[in-house]
């Protein structure tokens, strides 16, 4: 069953760039470029383990430690998204650089913050809640040789629904319509009465919030360590490689995310097969996987050239009224 664990904990791992990738791609889709995901990841763990860290031992309803520790996490990454609004859209600083240096900020406030945390309050209680429903059966599934299906808890499946219900809101519905017009050409938006400004702030609220849980769920759900936190930079920037990947679909980052998932786990799983002989540089080469899967995805689509598969046309550009 060695393989079927890969496979089952690889779906688990690939849950976090679902969260990353859906969020970032609703806040591209309204034109903003956001470079600050690693560090909003990094926050919404953050955040997430903070209240997990005073309620985590307390007598509360399992139900509202699971719900409270998703909200907190939500809103810490909200709130960097609201930062980086107020410097991108009302300020209307250059959206590059403005993203990097959240990034450098949320990593490096994210990381005092859990330095100062107990991992026995914030890690060991909570654990069987976030980690439900499979968790219930740990001694089922080792007598079956599945271990890796107690990873697959409440934050798995949270990630694949919010992806779909992203895709049926970008695509299915009149506010989808009006937040991709915005991302295409904001100046024509503008003329036929959509708030730019609103779509702007509330798209890039939102989807910093939806990717900060993907550094939640990979440190209290999928990791369960307290050196977690540590890995999440280099997962929120491959998050954002897989908005190339999914050509800025939210329900192909689920599909993506299991491919990344895959190369990125091939790395462990295939220098512990004992009959492939490795080197100390294989595993480092093998972790380039993903990135090379998406350079070469990048370069099919822009050799295709199709326009749904191309970025927004306004994306990485500021927008100022006066300028129609």
């Amino acid at each position: 069953m060695g393989w079927l664990n890969f496979i089952i904990e690889s779906l688990a791992f690939g849950a976090t760039f679902i969260y990353g990738s859906t969020g970032e791609i609703i806040t591209e889709k309204s034109g903003n470029l956001n470079l600050g995901i690693p560090g909003i990841m990094c926050m919404g763990g953050a955040g997430g383990c903070l209240v997990l860290n005073y309620i985590g031992k307390s007598n509360m309803n399992p139900i509202l430690i699971v719900l409270l520790g998703i909200l907190c996490s939500f809103a810490a990454s909200a709130v960097m998204g609201v930062i980086y609004s107020f410097m991108t859209v009302t300020l209307r600083c250059n959206q590059n650089v403005t993203g990097l240096a959240m990034t450098t900020f949320g990593v490096g406030l994210a990381w005092t913050i859990m330095a100062k945390l107990q991992q026995t309050k914030y890690l060991n209680t909570p654990k069987k809640y976030y980690r439900f429903p499979f968790s219930q059966n740990v001694t089922k599934w080792q007598e079956m040789g599945l271990d890796s299906m107690q990873k697959l808890g409440v934050m798995f499946f949270l990630a694949i629904i919010i992806a779909v219900l992203a895709s049926f809101l970008l695509y299915r519905t009149k506010v989808g319509l009006n937040l991709r017009a915005v991302g295409e050409n904001p100046a024509t938006a503008d003329a036929v009465g959509i708030n730019v400004t609103r779509y702007k702030y509330i798209a890039t609220c939102i989807g910093s919030g939806i990717a900060g849980l993907g550094g939640f769920y990979y440190i209290i759900d999928f990791s369960g360590s307290g050196e977690a936190y540590k890995s999440l930079e280099a997962y929120g920037w491959l998050s954002i490689a897989l908005v190339i990947f999914a050509l800025w679909r939210p329900h192909l980052t689920i599909v993506g995310s299991t491919v990344f998932g895959i190369l990125f786990s091939c790395s462990s799983y295939i220098t512990n097969i004992s009959w492939i002989r490795t080197t100390m540089a294989t595993k480092p080469l093998l972790r380039m996987l993903p990135y090379i899967v998406t350079i070469i995805v990048l370069v099919v689509t822009s050799i295709r050239n199709k326009k749904e598969n191309q970025p927004p046309a306004s994306l990485g550009l500021s927008y100022f009224r006066e300028d129609r």
